[in-house]
């Protein structure tokens, strides 16, 4: 009569490397590629499936273990400029990466199985009941409230709303943004400078009301400029900077 021999079934080659790695108690990042490697391939001479599909992906890691474990017994030429890349890296990191969902998975199957200790009832109160308010008993209530005591708490809600205020931000006035149209104020800089064929930069500027009109009229004066409108110049340095009109009157 044959013998069967069942094999610890294992959800893939990442799944059986773990399973050799706690089984051999190796650190992760250091494999002993030779043994893992022989252990490895003596599971799979072992292994009778017929599903050639998942077969075919423990051969493909079987060729890596083999492809790793000859590129560690050849000799490296070592360079001081570049470091030796470790075969053993890319497959640390797909162990580790694997290692990490099946992880996972087990917390998700640990909060399912809680799930399903949860039972659910729906409320069966009745109507009469939930609806039910207990009776207050206003004299009893204001039994020992007096005039005293009612201004006592009044004042003490004021106090509260005045702590509420900030004593700085509720003096400020409130903002308002400036609208000032770049078009308008160019517009106004032309009329200006047909009235006034020479004039200071520094009036001008002067003249404005805010600082934001002062930046608007700053680009006005410079979009003029590059369409040949007006012309700036200053006689020496540290000068008044003059704008001359080309715009004929």
């Amino acid at each position: 009569m044959e013998m069967t021999v069942k094999l610890q079934v294992f959800e893939g080659p990442l799944d059986l490397l773990l399973h050799l790695l706690d089984k051999n108690k190796v650190n992760i990042y250091d494999i002993p590629i030779v043994e893992i490697t022989n252990q490895y391939m003596e599971y799979i001479r072992e292994m009778k499936r017929q599903d050639l599909n998942v077969m075919s992906e423990f051969l493909v890691m079987a060729a890596t273990l083999i492809d790793i474990k000859s590129r560690m017994l050849l000799p490296v030429e070592e360079s001081e400029d570049e470091e030796v890349e470790d075969p053993r890296a890319e497959l640390v990191e797909q162990l580790l990466e694997y290692k990490m969902y099946k992880c996972i998975s087990y917390e998700l199957k640990d909060r399912q199985l809680d799930a399903q200790r949860v039972m659910f009832k729906e409320p069966t109160i009745p109507e009469e009941v939930s609806s039910y308010e207990e009776p207050v008993n206003m004299e009893e209530l204001m039994a020992d409230v007096t005039l005293s005591k009612l201004n006592e708490i009044f004042k003490s809600i004021m106090r509260k709303q005045e702590d509420k205020i900030d004593p700085i931000r509720s003096k400020f006035g409130k903002i308002e943004k400036e609208e000032i149209s770049l078009s308008d104020k160019m517009n106004y800089l032309e009329d200006y400078a047909c009235k006034h064929p020479s004039f200071s930069f520094r009036s001008l500027l002067e003249a404005q009301c805010g600082k934001m009109e002062v930046i608007v009229t700053f680009l006005a004066v410079l979009e003029l400029m590059k369409m040949g409108k007006i012309f700036i110049y200053q006689d020496h340095i540290f000068d008044d900077i003059r704008i001359e009109s080309k715009i004929a009157a």
